[in-house]
């Protein structure tokens, strides 16, 4: 009985390694590397995140507390994890532009 109970324990194989999904989780927001916005104007030149193109006060992607808001009122995209309004492959014909500075 000794010997059967061995060879079942020494014939199991390693499991096969986890899939990994095909999208890529967003990267974790990183706030130090982002504008102080109690000090910024929203829609304002400076109220631009540059790492994703669009304005740092309406960035869910770094300031993901912002997500309720947009889900709440029907701008969410669940396939991308980005507000509707802001999903360029669901919508590419949105163009987000950053406006340009103000003043001297």
């Amino acid at each position: 009985m000794l010997l059967i109970l061995l060879a079942f324990a020494c014939s199991t194989a390693p499991s096969p390694p986890a899939l990994q999904p095909a999208v890529p989780p967003p990267a974790p927001a990183t706030p130090t590397a982002h504008a102080d916005l109690t000090t910024i104007k929203p829609g304002s030149h400076e109220d631009w995140c540059v790492e994703h193109a669009v304005p740092e006060s309406q960035c869910s992607r770094c300031n993901s507390s912002l997500i309720p808001a947009f889900k709440a009122t029907g701008d969410w995209c669940e396939e991308h994890a980005l507000p509707e309004s802001q999903c360029l492959v669901c919508n590419p014909e949105i163009k987000i532009v950053r406006p340009p500075p103000t003043g001297p």
